[in-house]
């Protein structure tokens, strides 16, 4: 096929997300009430009791509400990629998704195309609460805002695969929104985002294990020093790796001959 219509493709998929998110503007205002909400009340109470010693990508000692907004931005990833996989669910269910799957475009392009889709809207919603951030006080160098974009694209391509990839065991809503909550607090609270790995290291070495396995941890960390104009080789290494993996898994679940839909009947169940 020529290039016009896979980009007629592309226009298609992500406006449609882009409409149901302007639509939805509870969705937004939860989106940002979440980590605002940490932002305000907890860090403000944590504070004194959990300032950050001077550690990397920081030059000099931070407040704790200044550590935490990464691990907020990436929150806001988590939960965002959740809600549009969860959305697939839904689209599963009522049937409308038959209409996209059965079009001639294969399967692993559209569901690039739903994964920017979901990116793009959590990266609306990233910018945003930085701004309420930086009009709070918390404010990163003015080209961090740039360098973060890339790493906001990763984390939201990383988070979404997982969805995808948990949207291809379940059959009922309601059954992945409780997956959704078994998923995205273990994988939030585990990880570097509210916390330093070496203050977790201080309280429990069981859970710095697992924090420092987590890929979530890596995001946070890529986002983080990203907003400080500072590169983490090994954090974005991971996060390329871990995202193309769960990518290449949900794309095979989606497959209809061989994945996980071809045991339930086809994409439109």
């Amino acid at each position: 096929m020529r290039l016009m219509p896979w980009l007629h493709c592309l226009r298609g998929v992500v406006g449609r997300e882009l409409l149901r998110f302007l639509h939805q503007r509870s969705r937004f205002l939860a989106a940002l009430v979440r980590p605002l909400v940490w932002l305000f009340v907890f860090a403000a109470g944590f504070r004194m009791a959990l300032g950050v010693a001077m550690t990397e990508p920081y030059q000099t000692y931070i407040l704790y509400e200044v550590y935490i907004v990464p691990g907020l931005v990436g929150m806001i990833q988590l939960f965002n990629g959740m809600q549009s996989s969860l959305s697939m669910v839904y689209d599963r269910e009522m049937g409308s998704m038959r209409v996209l799957l059965v079009s001639p475009f294969p399967r692993w392009y559209l569901l690039l195309c739903k994964l920017l889709a979901s990116t793009l809207v959590s990266v609306v919603q990233v910018y945003v609460f930085l701004a309420i951030a930086w009009w709070y006080g918390i404010q990163a160098p003015p080209l961090g805002y740039l360098w973060i974009l890339p790493a906001l694209l990763v984390t939201g391509f990383m988070v979404g695969s997982l969805g995808l990839l948990l949207s291809t065991f379940v059959r009922q809503l309601e059954n992945f929104a409780g997956i959704m909550n078994f998923v995205i607090f273990p994988m939030f609270f585990l990880s570097s985002a509210l916390y330093p790995l070496w203050r977790i290291r201080e309280g429990s070495y069981l859970v710095y294990q697992i924090a420092a396995l987590n890929p979530f941890t890596q995001a946070v960390e890529m986002i983080r020093f990203a907003l400080y104009e500072r590169v983490n080789l090994e954090a974005i290494l991971i996060s390329v790796v871990v995202t193309l993996v769960l990518l290449g898994l949900a794309i095979l679940g989606y497959n209809p001959s061989r994945g996980m839909m071809a045991r339930k009947g086809g994409g439109g169940d």
